[in-house]
């Protein structure tokens, strides 16, 4: 599946993105399970949160619980990461991804889970 990430930026500290990942022609978007993966300038990429393809089920990382929020409207074959209280630390490329298998939490985390990733959106926390 094409995937399409959108709203990445230029925020201050403490401050709010919503990025979103647009499936043009998905019309099996709802079967995937969707997750957000960020890397940073000479980093390993990194989870950073998961959906299941029934929406029932979400993960985060550690490092985001109780700041981002994973979503999806699949109607609109579109999946968000909604951040808030940024941090420069968040400072990456965010990578969207799907995968076509159920989700559990052993394996939401794994890039090798997952079977088609977009270019990615830059996302920069000043501080």
């Amino acid at each position: 599946v094409l995937l399409v990430e959108s709203g990445g930026g230029l925020v201050q500290a403490g401050g709010s993105l919503r990025l979103s990942c647009a499936a043009p022609g998905g019309r099996t978007f709802s079967s995937y399970a969707m997750g957000w993966f960020r890397q940073a300038p000479g980093t390993e990429r990194e989870s950073v949160a998961a959906i299941s393809g029934s929406g029932s089920s979400t993960y985060y990382t550690d490092s985001v619980k109780g700041r981002f929020t994973i979503s999806r409207d699949d109607p609109k074959n579109t999946v968000y990461l909604q951040m808030n209280s940024l941090k420069p630390e968040d400072t990456a490329v965010y990578y969207c991804t799907a995968g076509r298998y159920p989700l559990y939490g052993s394996s939401w985390f794994r890039t090798g889970y997952y079977d088609d990733w977009g270019q990615g959106t830059q996302v920069t926390i000043s501080s």
